[in-house]
Parts: structure tokens; sequence; C-alpha cells
């Protein structure tokens, strides 16, 4: 065969596993924002160099930019070449992508394909891959089943999410794949949320990656998590499915907060700037004296009051509103959350899986 090959991502995706490296050609802020699962990034233009190029494009006409950019790229290639792939053996299969012409994968693509490497582009770059994340979105959900758990803020929804997924159940945890905690308060500070289009990525792939056979644990969430769209079909699908309702002494629920929002407790001005938010629901005095015990080390009664005046009063009308088989719900008390009853529950909700798969 001869190389380069050029593959539509149907092919693509039916073979991604097989490719040796995935190398996404894009400037890096492109790459940042989503890209392929797995690539790596080794721009041939990068940030700068493709604003250079374009305002070029723009002002002296194509001919001239394309000069610039052939130089511009051909030593980038180089560059790669010397420092990331000159070890590469003769049967190497990289696949090469870019936004959508193909020129900057097309360079790169064309000089491996010279040196001997068996490498394959991406036909219509990473665009094509955008739609087809995106038409799989609107239909992968419906093939699946979710076992979807609520339950108020702080009953341990979350925690039993990660002690299922690491019991090998299948698990969508859309709070990790976000990076936030699908609150005011659920901002993570030394983790921002990705883009839209990353977020949209990760929940397809690992939405493909199912056995539509066995049941997908998945929390109950509003459309948005943080700044972040759940998409539409996954959201109709989930609030249709199966519920259990996950249920937490008010005492354990505070502890819980407490230790899985460390930074909180460590830093009350933090806390303080997202009390602040809440003003327009509780006006300004409640939300002073909340900032006033929060400042005196007594977040424990922040969180405590938290939860019997923002959280939990609209909790029970919410989910009953958009989660339609909730008085179906299967209860599930936790007695504590020790790492013991978290792991005792999550088999004992595995072992029913196996039951009725």
């Amino acid at each position: 065969m001869k190389y380069p090959v050029l593959l539509p991502i149907q092919d693509v995706l039916s073979r991604l596993d097989q490719f040796d490296t995935v190398i996404d050609v894009r400037s890096p802020g492109e790459f940042e924002e989503d890209h392929l699962p797995g690539a790596i990034n080794c721009p041939v233009l990068d940030n700068d160099e493709r604003v250079k190029v374009g305002t070029l494009y723009r002002h002296a006409g194509a001919f001239e930019a394309k000069k610039i950019g052939a130089a511009l790229v051909a030593k980038n290639i180089a560059l790669h070449i010397e420092t990331r792939f000159i070890d590469r053996p003769h049967n190497w299969k990289p696949l090469v992508y870019c936004w959508r012409g193909g020129n900057r994968s097309g360079a790169m693509a064309h000089i491996f394909g010279r040196i001997g490497w068996q490498v394959v582009q991406l036909e219509g770059g990473y665009k094509s891959f955008r739609g087809q994340v995106n038409d799989d979105l609107a239909t992968l959900p419906a093939g699946l089943q979710f076992t979807v758990l609520c339950g108020p803020t702080g009953s341990g929804k979350s925690r039993l999410l990660q002690t299922l997924a690491a019991q090998g159940a299948q698990v969508l945890d859309l709070e990790q794949l976000a990076a936030h905690r699908g609150s005011v308060l659920g901002n993570l500070p030394t983790m921002p949320q990705p883009s839209q289009k990353l977020f949209d990525s990760r929940i397809w792939q690992l939405l493909r990656s199912f056995d539509p056979s066995r049941p997908v644990f998945v929390e109950a969430e509003s459309k948005k998590v943080g700044k972040l769209r759940v998409p539409d079909a996954l959201m109709d699908k989930m609030r249709t499915s199966a519920c259990i309702s996950v249920e937490l002494a008010l005492p354990l629920r505070v502890q819980l907060l407490m230790e899985d929002y460390p930074h909180f407790v460590s830093d009350p001005a933090q806390l303080n700037t997202q009390l602040g938010f809440l003003t327009p629901l509780h006006g300004k005095e409640k939300i002073t004296e909340w900032q006033q015990l929060a400042l005196a080390g007594r977040t424990a009664e922040v969180v405590e009051t938290l939860l019997r005046q923002h959280y939990d009063p609209g909790y029970m009308q919410s989910i009953r509103r958009n989660f339609s088989l909730f008085d179906q719900a299967t209860p599930l008390a936790l007695t504590d959350i020790s790492d013991d009853v978290f792991r005792e529950t999550s088999s004992q909700l595995r072992a029913a899986e196996l039951v009725h798969s």
C-alpha cells in the first residue's frame, strides 16, 4: 500500500486503537479545546504563527501567506521528527489530522509517507470527528440502560459512583468529566472546567465503550454541570430511567461535605466568595451571617444551614418533576460514610446487576 492513506472518520474510529500514535497538528489552542481520544499535540503552526499566517492572508493575499506558512510548517515538522519521532521503526502507524481542509496534516502526512512510515490522514480532520460525536450523542443513550442515583446534596452519590467504578461497574460520572460538583459551590479551584466540546467528547468516548446489556450507573444531574450542558438525548434518557434513592443522615452528610470540600474549610474567604452568589436567593443579611460563621471557623454550621435552608427545601419537588420513575425508586440507606460501607453497598448493587443482566 502506498502511504499516506486518506480515510474517512468512520473507518478511522473503527480502527482507532490500531494506530501507534494519534497526532493532532493543530495549534495548542485548538488542541486544548478538544481533540481525538489519546491524541498528542504536534503543532505545525503554534498559536502565534497561526495568527501571523492568518493576518498575512487577509492583508497580503493567499500567495504571500502560503510562502511564509510553508516555511514555518516545514521547520516545525522537521523539529517534531528530530525531537519526537526519530526513533520510530519502519512499521510505525501514525494517524495525523488537522482542522478540516487537510493542508497542515497533509504536509506532515506527505513527509511521513516519503520517509516510509505507514501514515493515515483523517479526511475532513477534526471537524468530521466533531460531527460524528454530535451524531452519536443524539443516538447512543437510547441503546443503553441507566440506573440513576438520586439523593439530596451530600448523601454520598459521587463516592458511591467512584466505588462502583473501582469494582468494575459501568459508570458515567458527569461531575468528574465536567470537573465540577454540580452546584453553586461545586467549582474545583485547582481544576478548571473543560470546554463544552471536550466535555462532549469525554461523554461520547464512555458511551460508545459501554456494554448495552449491563446497566450504566449515573448520578441525577440538572441540565448543566457548572457551565457545561449535558447532551439533550442523554438527559432525556436519564430522566426516564430507573432510580435508586440514596439516603444518609444529616450529620453524616455534613461530615461528608466537609471531607469532600477541604478547600472551603481551609480557606473561608473562598467559601464566602461562592456564598455571595446566593445573595439573590437568600438576601444580603442572611448571606452576611453565613459568611461571618465561615470566617469564625464554624464551617460545619454553615454547611448544615446550607443543606437545611438552600439545598433540601426544593430537592424532592425537583427530583420528582424531572425524574419520572423516582416514585418507584429503590431506597438505599447508608449507615455511615466509611470506605467499608461504600464498598459493601457497591458490592450489593453489583450483585443485583449480575442477577438482572
